[in-house]
């Protein structure tokens, strides 16, 4: 590090990131896409795709809709499926020096368990696993595990023992009180919890007085929902003690800046990377000189720093 350069370095779980930019699931792949425009090992860190034991082609379009400051989707999980991933997938993965983060998801506790399992067993290429209870776009699982404290803490109680690796626990916004959910994740063991994931939202069709969606509804991301997003980190933040990953509209700088005082440890980004597939490595870069702009020698030094 320079003299004068603010350190960026996080550590999360006994993980150490780089910086606390991290590419959230569902937005970036595998990493591949991504890697072929900049050199991505210079995030901290990014999640894959949503993972499940067997392939899903998710649901029928269209299942992406634009609206205002932000999007709809639809998409139900579309993965290739853990065997695949790990015979086409882990090998690119292992050759990266950034973390890298395995989002797993299932319809059944059952599965919960056997994707951990199997996620726990690889040995170079995978960190930490993120898991998935907080989805709204499937008809099984996902988000009906993260809707009330017992739930969350039971299913996160059954896959701990068999995480091998740090458990992020991804929390729904599309509940009563998200801070009580993240204690119950805490109570079951979770390293981490990574919050928060798509509000529960409709596009309508006046003309053909149809959903745009064909599922009906799906999940809205982007900056209409960071102010939500900020103040459940910050509800999180005064609830529990393990380190809290914010997301939820993130596009600049200043927004990480936002995230960390309400409480974040790191920030992932979503939606920003569609219509800017740079922009978390510009992230990185900003989030440097906004640090020394306002007098930050270390990002860690404002965690949780919001006055209030």
């Amino acid at each position: 590090m320079k003299k004068g350069t603010p350190n960026t370095s996080i550590t999360i779980a006994g993980i150490s990131f780089k910086n606390p930019v991290i590419a959230a699931s569902g937005t970036f792949g595998f990493g591949r896409e991504y890697a072929r425009l900049y050199d991505i090992n210079a995030l901290g860190g990014f999640c894959t795709k949503g993972l499940t034991i067997e392939p899903r082609d998710g649901n029928m379009p269209p299942r992406i809709a634009e609206t205002s400051s932000g999007i709809l989707n639809s998409v139900g999980l579309q993965n290739p499926g853990v065997e695949a991933f790990i015979k086409e997938e882990v090998p690119f993965l292992s050759e990266l020096d950034t973390v890298r983060i395995a989002n797993v998801a299932g319809n059944t506790e059952a599965e919960y368990i056997e994707i951990v399992q199997r996620i726990s067993q690889i040995k170079s290429g995978i960190d930490m696993i993120e898991l998935n209870i907080s989805c709204p776009n499937v008809n099984a699982g996902g988000m009906s595990f993260g809707v009330c404290p017992n739930s969350v803490e039971k299913i996160v109680s059954a896959v701990r023992p068999y995480a091998q690796k740090p458990l992020i626990v991804k929390l729904t916004p599309n509940v009563a009180n998200i801070a009580e959910n993240a204690k119950g994740a805490e109570n079951a063991g979770a390293d981490a919890v990574s919050l928060i994931n798509t509000v529960a939202g409709m596009a309508i069709n006046y003309k053909t007085r149809k959903p745009i969606l064909a599922r009906g509804f799906g999940g809205l991301s982007g900056p209409a929902v960071k102010p939500i997003a900020l103040k459940m980190v910050h509800d999180c933040y005064k609830a529990v003690k393990i380190p809290i990953i914010g997301m939820g509209g993130i596009a600049a700088a200043e927004d990480i800046i936002e995230f960390i005082l309400a409480g974040a440890s790191a920030v992932q980004i979503g939606t920003a990377n569609f219509s800017n597939p740079n922009i978390c490595y510009t992230l990185v870069k900003d989030l440097t000189n906004i640090l020394r702009e306002c007098i930050i020698d270390d990002v860690c030094s404002i965690i949780g720093g919001l006055i209030i």
